[in-house]
């Protein structure tokens, strides 16, 4: 089971929204609009995409890092590597 599986109809309804944002921007740049209020645009549909991030990043890591870690050894190892991974893609982005 997937650490999200709890909160998926929420998770589905956040990206429904996220979704519509970027609806929106293409709906923006088909009328014409001024640049800079596309640009904000742009920048809410980013925060909200790394507020989901980081909202699935944390349920992860509390269901199956934790998992991983109860149980030890080279799963555990990994897991932790692969949330590692994760937060520094985050940060790149």
């Amino acid at each position: 089971m997937a650490g999200y599986t709890e909160a998926k109809e929420d998770h589905l309804r956040r990206l429904r929204r996220i979704e519509g944002q970027v609806r929106g921007l293409q709906r923006m740049v088909g009328e014409d609009k001024y640049c800079i209020d596309i640009l904000t645009q742009v920048s809410a549909a980013n925060r909200a995409l790394q507020a989901f991030a980081l909202e699935l990043l944390e349920e992860h890591m509390a269901h199956c890092v934790a998992e991983a870690i109860a149980k030890g050894g080279d799963e555990a190892d990994a897991k932790i590597k692969e949330a590692s991974d994760a937060v520094a893609r985050l940060v790149r982005s």
